[in-house]
């Protein structure tokens, strides 16, 4: 910059001349030169304000921007990458009612390799074929010797292998830290954990995510850091489970049986207290799914909620308690079940041939007339028995809180024909999850409100909606406990626990149409006490056969009975219930006088 002299010479001879002032020269151009300086100064401060201004937009900017990522994205738990760090935080136990620990987390370690690292490669190889036997050496060999830079052994090993490894001494050999889901019972109630597995995997750690069942289904919860140390309480009962798993798998072998399911569920509350399925597996290590055959034989098949089934007749009680409710029968209304009984150009039969004549509707269930409960579907109707079955929960898969629950839906008729309404009266043409059959039967046991399979224990249960009227919920509990006392399920007499129930033998569909003649699918679905019902049992057996006489016997009655009997027997003491003297009606007990 330059600057105009204070003083110019020839300006001040030129005033001098003049007979002027020269210091106001020098005044004029102080002031030009300070209104200069002030004018820079200003427009120096002017961009400096711009520029932070500027700054400060673009910082806000980027705030602005970054909380509207956060809102609209789905909340994940924080991850971090530094070296020694978890991936996630981890993950929350599960127990059952009474806190009993059903799985839990476990520190371990994976093996991992860096051939570049490796002393003696060929020797390394050797030393992880006498620790793990299943590892191929030479493929070991060839990967340590090549061009690989890191990979894998083992995603798992316990700390005798650690040591194992550890001794051999390679320096291309190394831990990995890791957090093992752990089951430390086992298979028990395998279907139910489902299992866990690996999720995204560093070298300083590995996520843990479930794979199935109620490991899948509250993965979200469990891997929450907010919950961590808060286990996931189940309404499991971890001593009844294993009753039941062990009686339901001897019942099994007993009956010839190729797989087995029971569901033991709180008549009021909806809890399941347990369920087992049965071929089983160890969550510990699960096995992978079956990519051929019948996906029902793999031991991963959750036969309870994912088994669709034909269940035959356990489902007369609803045509007769349905038929009481809309006051078309009483319990002691007689109706002629005399052949012959065609609808809709098809022969309505009963099993075996047999022909009872007229039955009371508490007989017809006794003996499970197949028509005397297609007559009272007629009554009822095709639309009005839809309407009573959806209010049960028979359209819709369970609520029930495990992933698997999700593919049970119901198959329903295309169209609902007045045939439809008959043999859905008897448990064909509608098939169902032995589930879904607990849940209704619940309803008629605790007085006629719908039920929520459910597998959280509750504090604070909430009633469900009234499906079925008191009286008819009562009746329909008086003729299930007839069915034991007289019929069909003669074998579920258990001294001091007063049982209902009905049993169900449905021949098993082929799978490209048809019934197989020596297949069947065997249930008896059953409540107890009868006369004050708790729980609701529910025992279906795939293909049984007892062999003890001189022919096979198929029927439920022979061989689901009495396996639910015994596991009553065995499991009602373990649920508080004492064994009682039934109370019987004031119309059967004869007063008495004596004169002293």
């Amino acid at each position: 910059m330059i600057r105009t002299p204070l003083r110019p010479l020839a300006r001040i001879l030129d005033a001098r001349q003049k007979g002027e002032n020269p210091d106001a020269i020098e005044n004029e151009n102080k002031r030009i030169r300070h209104e200069q300086m002030r004018d820079g100064a200003r427009l120096r401060a002017e961009g400096r304000l711009l520029v932070l201004g500027v700054f400060f937009f673009c910082a806000f900017g980027v705030v602005g921007a970054r909380m509207g990522m956060l809102a609209s994205t789905d909340p994940v738990e924080p991850r971090a990458h530094a070296p020694g760090a978890v991936i996630s935080a981890s993950r929350a136990d599960i127990v059952d009612r009474h806190g009993n620990l059903l799985a839990t987390n476990f520190d371990t370690h994976a093996l991992y390799a860096q051939p570049k690292h490796m002393v003696d490669p060929v020797m390394a190889a050797k030393g992880l074929v006498k620790v793990f036997p299943d590892l191929d050496e030479e493929r070991l060999i060839k990967d340590f010797t090549g061009k690989r830079k890191f990979l894998w052994i083992k995603k798992k090993i316990s700390p005798e292998q650690k040591q194992a490894v550890h001794d051999i001494g390679d320096p291309g050999l190394l831990f990995a830290p890791r957090d093992m889901r752990l089951y430390p019972n086992g298979s028990l109630a395998a279907h139910i954990m489902g299992g866990a597995s690996y999720g995204k995997e560093g070298v300083h750690a590995a996520e843990v995510i479930g794979v199935a069942g109620v490991e899948k289904y509250f993965d979200d919860y469990l891997r929450d850091p907010v919950n961590a140390g808060k286990p996931l309480e189940l309404s499991l009962d971890l001593t009844v489970q294993a009753a039941s798993e062990r009686i339901l798998w001897g019942g099994m072998k007993l009956m010839n049986a190729k797989g087995a399911t029971s569901v033991l569920m709180d008549v009021k509350t909806g809890e399941v207290i347990s369920m087992v399925s049965l071929p089983t597996f160890d969550p510990n290590n699960r096995p992978r799914p079956a990519v051929e055959g019948d996906a029902s034989d793999s031991p991963l098949f959750n036969r309870a909620v994912q088994g669709v089934y034909e269940l035959g007749s356990v489902f007369k009680i609803f045509a007769a308690t349905q038929a009481i409710e809309l006051g078309l029968v009483n319990a002691e209304t007689v109706i002629e079940t005399k052949g012959p009984l065609k609808v809709g150009g098809f022969r309505i039969g009963e099993f075996q041939g047999k022909n009872y004549g007229a039955l009371s509707v508490t007989d017809i269930i006794v003996k499970s007339s197949n028509r005397g409960t297609g007559r009272m579907a007629l009554q009822i109707g095709a639309k009005r028995q839809q309407e009573f079955l959806k209010k049960l929960g028979f359209f819709e898969a369970t609520p029930f809180e495990i992933v698997e629950a999700a593919g049970g839906k119901p198959l329903l008729p295309k169209k609902w024909t007045d045939l439809s309404s008959v043999t859905i009266s008897y448990g064909h043409g509608l098939s169902t999850s032995p589930m879904h059959l607990a849940a209704g039967y619940a309803a008629i046991a605790n007085g006629g409100y719908k039920v929520r399979p459910t597998l959280i224990k509750q504090t604070n249960p909430e009633q469900g909606p009234r499906v079925m009227s008191e009286r008819a919920a009562r009746d329909g509990r008086m003729m299930l406990r007839q069915v034991v006392a007289k019929g069909t399920a003669s074998f579920a007499r258990v001294p001091g626990y007063f049982i209902g129930g009905k049993t169900g033998t449905a021949d098993k569909p082929k799978p490209r149409g048809g019934y197989y003649k020596k297949k069947t699918l065997a249930t008896f679905a059953s409540i107890f006490p009868a006369h004050d019902p708790k729980y609701v049992l529910i025992v279906t057996l795939d293909e049984p056969s007892e062999n003890s006489g001189d022919k096979p016997r198929r029927t439920a009655g022979w061989t689901a009975v009495p396996v639910a009997a015994e596991m009553i027997r065995r499991v009602a003491p373990l649920l508080g219930l004492r064994p009682a003297v039934e109370p019987v009606k004031p119309s059967m007990v004869t007063l008495t006088s004596s004169n002293n």
